[in-house]
């Protein structure tokens, strides 16, 4: 029986790195999914009835529980689990960049959620596609250059957020990789690895809906 639980709602946002990353370590858990009601409401009823009963200081979505550790913020998350599994760098340099690239990876994910979930949206897009994705992917592949992964010579959790977002982009713009080489070397790279190539094979892995229903785009 999995000794541990991820909970989040239904959707990818912010657990599908964490879920990628358990599922690389070989980590058996349990998927705890909570459901968006329908519209107009979207009722989060789903995860209210019981986020006080399961002893989080700070009950949020995702959270994470491991026999005594249970801890909410998406980043904490990741970072336990690369501490947990020696996946926060093998050197001092390469650890204080991966720690850098999570929280990068966070703003970049943050300016696209306030853009997807925003009401604007349409008045949006435009300069959000036409200008600032461009423009923030240009950088990481600047960024990016001969390293095989963004942290450095190793595979680290920063990565699996990176993958995620820019997996995420190029579903809802199937263009927007085209003239970075380096991030789509990235992606293929990524998924190459065995384990997180067995994952985007199973039923376990999710393609859509990459945000809940009230989005702009799913």
């Amino acid at each position: 029986m999995p000794r541990s639980v991820l909970g989040y709602w239904n959707v990818r946002g912010l657990a599908q790195p964490i879920r990628c990353l358990l599922h690389y370590v070989g980590e058996e858990f349990t998927d705890q999914q909570y459901v968006i009601g329908p519209a107009p409401e979207y009722s989060r009823e789903d995860w209210k009835k019981e986020e006080n009963d399961l002893g989080l200081d700070f009950p949020n979505l995702p959270y994470y529980i491991d026999d005594d550790v249970r801890i909410t913020q998406s980043n904490s998350i990741i970072r336990y689990l690369g501490q947990k599994y020696n996946l926060l760098g093998s050197t001092l340099k390469e650890r204080v960049t991966c720690d850098m690239m999570v929280e990068t990876a966070m703003d970049f994910r943050n300016m696209s959620v306030y853009v997807s979930y925003n009401p604007d949206y349409e008045s949006l897009k435009g300069d959000y596609f036409s200008n600032y994705l461009p423009t923030t992917l240009a950088g990481f592949e600047k960024y990016l250059a001969d390293k095989p992964w963004f942290a450095g010579e190793n595979v680290t959790v920063c990565d699996f957020p990176f993958y995620e977002l820019l997996d995420q982009h190029r579903l809802v713009e199937p263009t927007c990789l085209d003239k970075f080489p380096k991030l789509r070397a990235f992606l293929n790279r990524f998924e190459s690895l065995p384990r997180n190539k067995l994952f985007m094979t199973t039923p376990m892995y999710m393609k859509h809906p990459i945000h809940n229903p009230y989005a702009n785009f799913h």
